[in-house]
């Protein structure tokens, strides 16, 4: 089997002060493409303790990936860390230094004399190209292992990866098999809760079943050999036994959403108290979804008063009904404020109008509490345009209270 590493570089990644994206991005990339990762590091900014590393993974590895440290400043080490574990000296690339100073001079700008560093490579190495930044990656081979070295800019991390290591390494190692990954995302469900679910499912060799748990949804992946006939049949099995708390497959729940409301030619509007805007922020960053909102409102976050929470069901109900009329849109979508606890959430459509009061089964911060709200709201939608029951069944939240009025 490929013994595949990551080692991730810097002070901000290993302390926390930055989320390391870049390998959570490689492993899943890797894996689908049949190079799953082995081990994975985190090495601060710390000359003899890197070297050290690629030296440990250069023994113990085919291949190894090593992100970040390739910049202009004292605490870039990653090509001098390379040239110790190899034993050899740093030459400098007059191509690449060529190549910097063609990139300050489209920008109108002299090149700082700092960023000669960039050039200085080991000695042998093989360059690797940076279209969009000022850090040439590079690649050598160490004892049994091809290690790349790659900047830790995502884009520029990224663009490396797919176009200059994944293609070397397809047509280098060709008895890896891809896979495919065939996901789904579920909403109201615990990840314990679905894995019991899912336990009667018995996959073939080859298959594998993950999960990825990021509020409010739990996203389901299986992966399985490329191209295989029946991946297809055993992911509408798990679906069937998960019910309607599936709120999209292949695709996040606002592109489902947006899509759907394009292909029945709706319009939204949006009306948010409790949850401060966020379903309208969220819904920016979908085109179709983005398209079909005729208008959104924030409203203001403030606890309700007694009197305003007196029927917290009546309220949010009356106000579903006045943004679509005003808006002239075919739904509307309201969230209200916060009493108690207890946030009421409503629909008004052309078949008639939804509300309902939730709660938490237990304590949230007001970021995830909004969130949960947003997407209570936005399911709502979803199983209304899917023909489903509106009203659906989460095990972190309480239903209160609801009502339906028909048109």
């Amino acid at each position: 089997m490929l013994q595949v590493a990551m080692i991730s570089t810097g002070e901000e990644v290993l302390h926390g002060d930055i989320v390391d994206t870049n390998a959570a991005w490689l492993s899943r990339l890797f894996f689908e493409r049949g190079f799953a990762l082995s081990r994975r590091t985190t090495v601060g900014d710390q000359l003899e303790g890197l070297a050290a590393e690629i030296e440990h993974c250069s023994l113990t590895s085919d291949v190894v990936i090593v992100n970040g440290g390739l910049g202009p400043t004292s605490d870039d080490l990653t090509a001098q860390a390379a040239a110790i574990a190899a034993d050899v000296g740093l030459e400098q690339s007059d191509y690449w230094v060529e190549q910097m100073r063609e990139k300050y001079q489209k920008l109108n700008l002299v090149m700082p004399q700092s960023n000669l560093k960039q050039a200085m490579l080991p000695e042998g190495a093989e360059l690797l190209e940076n279209p969009i930044g000022t850090a040439c990656g590079f690649a050598m081979k160490l004892n049994r292992a091809w290690i790349f070295f790659t900047p830790g800019v995502p884009s520029e991390f990224k663009k490396m990866a797919q176009e200059q290591i994944l293609t070397r390494l397809i047509a280098t190692y060709t008895e890896t098999e891809k896979l495919d990954c065939h996901r789904f995302y579920t909403f109201g469900l615990s990840e314990s809760g679905i894995g019991d679910t899912l336990a009667s499912v018995s996959l073939p060799k080859g298959y594998e079943l993950g999960y990825r748990s990021s509020l409010p949804f739990i996203e389901v992946k299986l992966f399985a050999p490329a191209a295989d006939t029946y991946a297809l049949a055993f992911q509408q099995q798990m679906i069937d036994l998960l019910g309607e708390n599936v709120v999209s497959i292949g695709q996040t729940l606002p592109e489902h959403v947006g899509a759907q409301l394009v292909a029945k030619q709706l319009t939204l509007a949006l009306a948010e108290q409790y949850s401060g805007g966020w379903l309208t922020n969220w819904l920016q960053d979908y085109p179709n979804a983005k398209a079909q909102l005729r208008q959104g409102w924030m409203l203001g976050t403030v606890e309700a008063t007694e009197l305003a929470a007196s029927d917290q069901l009546a309220s949010a109900l009356a106000m579903a009904t006045a943004s679509r009329e005003n808006t002239t849109s075919d739904i509307a979508l309201v969230s209200g404020p916060i009493y108690d606890g207890k946030v009421a959430v409503a629909m008004a459509t052309p078949d008639g109008d939804w509300a309902q009061v939730i709660s938490a089964k237990r304590q949230y911060g007001s970021r995830d509490m909004r969130s949960l709200i947003a997407t209570v709201m936005l399911d709502m939608l979803r199983r209304w345009l899917d023909a489903q029951p509106v009203m659906g069944q989460f095990s972190s939240l309480n239903r209160e209270s609801e009502i339906f009025l028909t048109s």
